[in-house]
């Protein structure tokens, strides 16, 4: 199950473990494009990775925090440091071949 996220829970969620959040909002259409992938990696590989969603519309604090200036984008953490970050839509494969680097 795809984690939602919430500035008060982020810190606590990415501490460990690896952890992709995907930062999206409601109005963004690749966003949307992403989200069926984000759930399909889960399905896969939610046994090994922590798939997590955060709305940067209703959570500001986060994004502002990590400089997040375009959505989608996709954070990746292993026990809690951020080890990756991609911006824009991916396809799976390619964010299996990079999740792949850090297991």
């Amino acid at each position: 199950m795809v984690l939602s996220l919430t500035d008060a829970t982020f810190e606590k969620e990415t501490e460990k473990g690896l952890v992709l959040v995907d930062f999206w909002a409601t109005w963004c259409g690749p966003c949307r494009m992403q989200a069926p992938i984000i759930d399909a990696l889960d399905e896969e590989l939610g046994d090994k990775v922590t798939f997590a969603k955060m709305d940067i519309d209703e959570n500001p604090e986060t994004a502002k925090e990590l400089r997040i200036m375009s959505i989608p984008t996709l954070l990746i953490k292993k026990d809690g440091v951020i080890v990756d970050q991609l911006v824009g839509l991916h396809q799976k494969g390619h964010l299996e071949e990079i999740l792949e680097k850090y297991m």
